[in-house]
């Protein structure tokens, strides 16, 4: 059986003044396909093997390639954007015809000459398509566990959960909302440290260090934009959360902890109205 998007070990079949034609001996000759000369190896004949993958050509038609394309179906892989055109975006995986990005496929807009990550789909038209849609198509059964440090990329996000990432551009991941000290945008290069591995394999992510390593981090931050501000800030216990997050990329439970220690290293007072240096 031939397979679209797929690569297989065909036969040929048979040979012609534009190449051969190659079939699965697991099939029927009649399901067969064509394989173009300038790919054909020089000593190839009926009978031998060949491992090629299968795509359609600009005619739509179900053609053979020797070259190993950069995604395969039901993958997920980091292409970059060649060109816009009315129906989408055209990438580069590797191949002589561009692979198309439809619109609707899109979780943002990348511009040409970003890299974007894509899965590979087989769309009601029977074509090869790509899209950033890539959740489904992540596994979930990475060899990281807890405080492994990982590198992703952030494919779409949530303002109910967080940002969704694929670790190695493969693995399951997400750094919940109240994890990020700003959020983190579709298509960022994310590196963080692995906070927890789901019973489903998945990966909780957090762009914090452990807690005794964050804290000194932390507590700068909030040293020096006291000693920016003059002295004084009115900030507090009370302070809503979005407000410190937006003041100094910090979440409640970690600005109170950095004022805390602060105070207790005698280089702030608390009060009800803010914090003064001392």
């Amino acid at each position: 059986m031939l397979k679209l998007g797929m690569t297989q070990t065909l036969t040929i079949l048979k040979q012609t003044n534009f190449g051969v034609y190659l079939y699965d001996p697991a099939g029927t000759k009649e399901d067969r396909v064509l394989l173009p000369k300038k790919e054909v190896p020089g000593d190839a004949d009926i009978g031998d093997e060949l491992s090629v993958f299968l795509y359609k050509d600009s005619s739509d038609r179900l053609i053979a390639t020797t070259k190993e394309p950069k995604l395969t179906l039901g993958k997920t892989a980091l292409l970059t954007v060649k060109e816009e055109s009315p129906i989408g975006l055209f990438l580069d995986w590797g191949l002589v015809k561009d692979l198309l990005l439809p619109f609707k496929e899109q979780t943002y807009r990348p511009k040409a000459g970003e890299q974007v990550l894509v899965a590979l789909y087989i769309d009601k038209s029977s074509r090869l398509c790509a899209t950033m849609k890539v959740y489904p198509y992540l596994e979930q059964s990475s060899p990281y566990k807890k405080d492994d440090y990982v590198d992703g990329i952030a494919y779409e996000s949530s303002p109910q959960f967080g940002t969704f990432v694929a670790v190695d551009n493969r693995y399951s991941a997400l750094i919940p909302r109240q994890m990020q000290a700003a959020p983190v945008l579709p298509g960022s290069f994310v590196h963080a440290r692995v906070n927890e591995v789901r019973p489903d394999g998945k990966l909780t992510l957090t762009l914090q260090e452990k807690a005794y390593l964050q804290m000194d981090k932390d507590c700068e931050i909030v040293y020096r934009k006291l000693t920016e501000a003059g002295g004084f800030l009115p900030y507090h216990d009370k302070t809503d959360p979005e407000v410190l997050r937006r003041v100094f990329g910090l979440s409640k439970n970690a600005y109170k902890r950095a004022i805390g220690h602060l105070m207790k290293k005698k280089k702030i007072a608390i009060a009800k109205d803010g914090i003064t240096q001392l």
